[in-house]
Order: C-alpha cells, then structure tokens, then sequence
C-alpha cells in the first residue's frame, strides 16, 4: 500500500476514533447532578493572642491586686450572611504557656451588637514557674444549636482571673489560639 494511502485511511479512522470517543463519556452523564453539589471548606483563622505579664495583675500606685483582666476582639468572620447559614460547626483552640505560680481562671464570652452573651465557655489555667513553664490546651467544639448562638456574635470578652497578686510576683501568661470553621455550601437557587 502507498504511504499517501496510509495517511488518508488513518485521518479518517483517528476522526471517528475521537467521534466514539466523546459520545462514550457524555452518554451517561446526568447533568441534573451539578444540583446536588455541596462544597464543605475547612477554614482557619487565628482567634485571640496576650502575654500578660504578672505585674498586670498588681497596681502599684494603689497597693491593690487587680484580680480580672479582660479583652475584647472583633470576630469580623461571622458577621456575613452566606458564612452564618453555611456554618455546621466551630472548634475553638486554646493553647497557654504559664510562668506565674498561681492558676487563673479563663472566661471566654461571645457577645452580640447589643452587648447580648450569645455563648460562654471557660478553663483552668495550671500554674506554673519562671524556671519551669506548664502548657495548658483547652478545646471547644460548637455544633448543633450552639452553632446559631455562636453566629449570632461579633466579639469576644476574654477575661483572666487570678485568685491573688503581691507586688512579688513574677512570670508570665501567654496564649495563642485559632478557630477552625467546618462550612457546607449548597446552591442557593
């Protein structure tokens, strides 16, 4: 057979091939599914942060112990619409390095424009030494009804108890934290 022959039987043959090809993988498939889709994202953000030194919890110029310190910080993430009805569920981490020789008590408020407590959750501190600091971790998963108590939040009062403070003291109290966000979108036609 002569190579001009070869040629023009394969175009044609390669054509069809492809032909077959396309039908074959469309043939089943039930575009009607792509309704069904539901995206579940995992979003991480970082939550709170401080280091407190123990003399924040002594006021000098009084001579008296300042038991409670506290902090306020904006949670911008669940302010939005689509984010509050897609949200499922929320673990919040906490992770403290203590240096001062006292526990405390950690409170941990979730407020509304309105100054409303949507929800509230607290831990136990272990103390710890200068020369040798004691690393506290407490979870928090939020799912469930809680989780639209939770949305319902644009801020977070965290509040630091120690049972007593004296000039003498020393250390430090630190903690990190992040919130890890389990989100299911569906179509919304």
């Amino acid at each position: 057979m002569p190579l001009s022959m070869k040629k023009n039987f394969l175009k044609p043959l390669a054509i069809v091939f492809l032909g077959l090809l396309v039908v074959a993988c469309v043939k089943d498939t039930d575009f009607d599914q792509a309704d069904d889709i539901v995206l579940t994202p995992v979003v991480e953000l970082d939550l709170i942060y401080f280091n407190i030194d123990a003399s924040e919890f002594y006021d000098e110029v009084s001579g008296t112990p300042i038991l409670t310190l506290s902090d306020t910080t904006e949670i911008r993430f669940l302010d939005d619409t689509e984010i509050q009805e897609s949200l499922k569920r929320a673990d919040f981490y906490f992770r403290f390095t203590n240096s001062i020789p006292r526990d405390f008590l950690v409170d941990f408020q979730f407020l509304s424009e309105q100054q409303d407590t949507t929800y509230a959750t607290q831990t136990t501190v272990i103390q710890g030494t200068v020369a040798s600091p004691v690393v506290t971790e407490f979870e928090e998963i939020v799912e469930g009804d809680d989780i639209l108590a939770l949305t319902m939040a644009d801020r977070v009062v965290v509040s630091v108890t120690i049972p007593d403070a004296d000039p003498s003291l020393e250390g430090t109290l630190n903690l990190k934290s992040k919130t890890t966000y389990y989100l299911e979108v569906r179509d919304r036609q």
